[in-house]
């Protein structure tokens, strides 16, 4: 819960550009999902490119500073 705030303003800063996806890990489709992504963590944050290909993780605290660089990309 105390990743929210941020993570909702990078979803509002990126808008058009970012699908943000919000699982609930205790939930069965939560839980296949975080199985096939391995998420062991909670919070886990994975970043995909259009083509599917994981591009950044991280779990825990998020640092809005590290999003932006990892969206910004090479």
């Amino acid at each position: 819960m105390a990743a929210r705030p941020v993570v909702d303003g990078i979803e509002r800063e990126h808008q058009g550009r970012l699908i943000v996806l919000r699982l609930d890990v205790q939930d069965p489709v939560g839980r296949e999902i975080g199985s096939r992504f391995g998420f062991r963590v909670t919070p886990t944050f994975i970043f995909f490119d259009s083509s599917g290909t994981e591009r950044w993780r991280t779990f825990g605290a998020i640092d809005p500073l590290d999003v932006r660089r990892s969206l910004a990309g090479p």
